[in-house]
């Protein structure tokens, strides 16, 4: 129970990966949060996390509208006293924006970055003042193998959230703040399974992975409670690859 009395915020957190990582924040005495544009999913969510005897609430958030996550966010610290983990989960991310960065209309890419980019700023920003209240806190973004290679639409999103886990540290460093990436190859959430063809993805694995296996949304549970833990007190700033071996860098 190492995050016990602890409260997170996890955008997108009503499937996929935000909800993997609910999950285990709970389990380990998180108060967790929700938040999400679709607000009955995150609902299902919650009431499940609370059958166990956690604590869970969704609330409805869209990351890209500064306004909602600002509400979001004072629900949150109105009803369980302020937030100690934001993790910056919800993004767009389907094989539409893994094209070509000029045959992307215009309107996409600023719903994508919209979300990708400028949603981590404005839930970084509404969370900050608790964080900062509380003695600290921990601020995840979740990245992707594909901002180390960003060739595409989605990649050059991912590379700037790269950016921020870098930016974001060392402006909120004097409030007791980490900043940390995660970034994934590709698992099996179902929104990316349902998605991506089966055919191209066993020829990403065998051709590029050094581990030839799918990779697991169980795979990111351990460097999350890492990062979120006290054992990372000395970390900032980093952005770690959980890609089966893809890419290689020194």
């Amino acid at each position: 129970m190492r995050f016990k009395d602890k409260v997170a915020f996890i955008t997108g957190g009503g499937r996929g990966i935000g909800e993997t990582y609910a999950r285990a924040l709970a389990a380990e005495g998180a108060a967790v949060v929700l938040a999400e544009i679709d607000l009955p999913a995150a609902q299902a969510v919650a009431a499940a996390i609370a059958g166990t005897g956690a604590r869970a609430m969704a609330v409805e958030c869209d990351v890209a509208d500064e306004t909602s996550v600002d509400a979001a966010v004072a629900r949150t610290v109105e009803s369980l006293g302020g937030v100690d983990i934001l993790i910056n989960n919800a993004a767009k991310h389907l094989m539409e924006y893994a094209g070509k960065p000029t045959e992307l209309p215009r309107a996409k890419w600023r719903l994508m970055l919209d979300v990708n980019v400028i949603g981590i700023v404005n839930c970084a920003a509404a969370c900050r003042p608790s964080m900062r209240e509380r003695g600290g806190g921990v601020i995840i973004n979740q990245s992707s193998i594909a901002g180390f290679d960003p060739t595409t639409p989605y990649g050059i999103s991912k590379l700037a959230v790269r950016g921020l886990v870098a930016a974001l540290a060392r402006e909120l460093a004097p409030d007791g703040i980490r900043v940390y990436g995660i970034a994934p190859g590709p698992v099996d959430s179902p929104s990316a399974m349902a998605d991506l063809p089966p055919a191209l993805l066993e020829q990403f694995i065998n051709r590029h992975q050094l581990i030839k296996r799918q990779g697991r949304m169980t795979d990111l549970v351990g460097a999350m409670l890492f990062f979120c833990s006290p054992e990372a007190s000395f970390i900032t700033g980093e952005t770690l690859m959980i890609g089966g071996g893809y890419p290689l860098r020194v």
